[in-house]
């Protein structure tokens, strides 16, 4: 395989990582996560909100405090080269959507539709340069009344948001087996004791 078609995979790969991340970002509430898919000077047409993309995470940041509860999909992820260092990027959503509206009442939205998405290549990475929405499908559900916890019985954990999120005790745990056990403090205390302390903090 020549080196052009690895860096054009190699591309691919990292521009779907970005759709990932952003929806990560979205729905565990992670600010640095939903920053990380666009660039400083990108342009989000969101439904409701057309502007920068810097306004829609401050938007986002907003809806957060609400505590909404947000899963979204991504699939169908059509990448176009329009040079070595642009894409146009097509991708499905599905999106359900519950929280509270600006009179507090609790509303569920199903919502299906594309990210149409222009993607730039700058010093190495790819991030969303410009955002189009297109919705293909609304649909308004009746929320649960029965509270979450109540709902899930005993499937735990309960997905959270940032930091609390199981998701994130994988980063953590990762930094830790980084560290060589000559680093660990107390050199009577294994890297397994070491370890688990850090864990519980």
């Amino acid at each position: 395989m020549d080196q052009g078609k690895i860096t054009e995979l190699l591309d691919r790969e990292a521009i779907r990582d970005c759709l990932y991340r952003y929806c990560r970002g979205i729905d565990r509430a992670d600010e640095a996560a939903l920053r990380s898919a666009y660039w400083l000077d990108a342009h989000d047409n969101h439904g409701a909100y057309c502007g920068s993309a810097e306004g829609f995470i401050r938007f986002a940041l907003g809806v957060f405090q609400t505590g909404p509860r947000n899963i979204h999909q991504i699939t169908n992820i059509l990448i176009e080269f329009i040079t070595p260092t642009e894409a146009a990027v097509e991708s499905y959503f599905t999106a359900l959507q519950r929280g509270p509206d600006k009179y507090g009442e609790v509303r569920q939205t199903l919502l299906c539709g594309r990210y149409c998405d222009l993607f730039q290549k700058r010093e190495g990475e790819w991030r969303i340069a410009e955002r189009t929405v297109v919705y293909d499908w609304l649909e308004e559900q009746i929320p649960a009344a029965i509270p979450e916890a109540e709902r899930f019985g005993s499937r735990q954990p309960i997905g959270a948001p940032h930091p609390d999120d199981p998701v994130y005790a994988l980063e953590k745990h990762r930094i830790l087996l980084a560290i060589r056990p000559a680093e660990v403090p107390n050199g009577d205390k294994s890297y397994d004791d070491f370890a688990m302390a850090q864990r519980s903090r």
